[in-house]
């Protein structure tokens, strides 16, 4: 495995922490502006951790 690889697993499973941190934020009723920094970071993080995943696996 390669420097890229980690990379892009470490960066999907911290995105997936902080969509599921933001989401469990979301049901219990905390529409407050860090409810939506969880979301849309662990979002970026998750997808550019697919991203990478993919680009390396060849």
């Amino acid at each position: 495995m390669n420097a890229k690889s980690i990379l892009g697993i470490i960066l999907t499973l911290a995105g997936l922490i902080g969509l599921i941190y933001g989401g469990i934020d979301f049901t219990k009723g905390g529409v407050s502006q860090a409810s939506f920094v969880y979301v849309i970071l662990g979002g970026i993080f998750f997808f550019a951790g697919i991203g990478l995943v993919r680009s390396t696996r060849v």
